[in-house]
């Protein structure tokens, strides 16, 4: 296999919006273009097939402890949630963030995508396509209006939780060795809203729910069953990783998973540790696809949110994990569905053709 002809990497979930705006917000836009610290900007995803992916607009708690990937190297731990987010503040910063990534649109760095005409679109242009992500819906009230605003914004895929509690239900923890069976499910409010996005067409991400709070949207929810960046307990059993019950559930409904690039739900060990071997990464492939099906598994490298493998580093080191696949021997053809195919199958079935 010829790398530099190897297939263009859609993702399923990346926090570069949260770092820029740590870096001073619209100030900060201009070095998405033209470089900067971290895992993604543009030039690098030119260097690494990179042509999009879903950007998560994320409201921290103010004591968001990102000190907490090193008690990740620990043998076992399980760490304090942080404090919930206030509503009003939540909607604060997810604006924000939305903003950010509209101001992006306008600078021509990426296009929100809105269907999956448009994401075909720029792939053949080598316009990054983007999809506006709400990671933890702190900022979506009860009765939904937030909603209907930023779906009408170009909001199309929503996780209710991002492991701490919301009204809308619970997260898994931050803990291992740990089951995902770690509380009570959905709230009625929860149950209101996986039914409204069904209707509005919104994906619901269920990467950092509960596995009650799964089986909850597995009942309700009329779409497919998609966890953006997740990873396979049965290799690593992390709390944040999906069992084979769960896999078999999201193959059963014909959804998604997107392997997640952190460090600490690859390894066996459950470590924040960047020294993972690139064939660590195939064993969680060759188990996803094992129970899934080459047409429901893809990437969600939370790049920019997370610890990465070493030999991968950023966007511009996918094509190292390209070669590793050729090599461990997915052929041309699973190459491409990995890559981008599947998702664009998923968005379809999951947003219908030119939603």
């Amino acid at each position: 296999m010829n790398i530099s002809n190897a297939p263009l990497i859609f993702d399923g979930h990346n926090d570069v919006l949260y770092r820029l705006l740590m870096d001073g917000g619209m100030a900060a836009l201009d070095s998405f273009s033209r470089g900067r610290d971290g895992h993604i900007d543009l030039p690098r995803a030119k260097k690494g097939g990179f042509a999009g992916g879903f950007f998560a607009l994320f409201a921290p708690s103010d004591d968001l402890d990102e000190g907490s990937f090193e008690a990740m190297l620990a043998p076992a731990y399980d760490l304090p949630l942080p404090a919930p987010v206030a509503h009003s503040r939540a909607l604060a910063v997810i604006m924000e963030k939305a903003a950010m990534l509209l101001a992006l649109e306008r600078r021509g760095a990426l296009t929100i995508c809105t269907d999956t005409a448009q994401m075909r679109r720029c792939f053949e242009t080598g316009r990054m396509a983007a999809i506006m992500h709400i990671e933890g819906a702190e900022a979506i009230d009860a009765e939904l209006n937030a909603l209907e605003v930023l779906h009408a914004a170009g909001l199309r895929s929503l996780g209710p939780v991002w492991s701490r509690p919301t009204i809308f239900g619970h997260g898994v923890p931050f803990r291992f060795p740990s089951t995902p069976d770690t509380g009570p499910g959905l709230t009625d409010a929860g149950k209101r809203l996986v039914r409204r996005c069904n209707a509005l067409g919104i994906m619901l991400d269920l990467s950092h729910l509960n596995e009650a709070g799964f089986w909850d949207v597995a009942r309700i929810s009329d779409a497919p069953l998609v966890a953006t960046h997740s990873n396979a307990h049965a290799i690593c059993p992390h709390a944040r990783n999906l069992t084979d019950a769960q896999l078999d559930a999201i193959a059963e409904s014909d959804g998604m998973v997107g392997l997640n690039f952190a460090a600490a739900f690859l390894r066996e060990d459950g470590q924040m540790n960047p020294d993972v071997p690139l064939e660590t990464l195939l064993r969680h492939l060759d188990h996803l696809i094992g129970r899934l099906g080459e047409d429901r598994v893809g990437f969600g490298s939370d790049f920019d949110g997370a610890v990465v493998p070493a030999d991968i580093g950023d966007v511009a080191g996918l094509p190292a994990l390209g070669k590793a696949m050729a090599a461990h021997g997915y052929d041309d053809k699973l190459l491409k569905k990995l890559g981008h195919e599947n998702w664009l199958r998923v968005l379809e079935r999951t947003w219908g053709q030119g939603a």
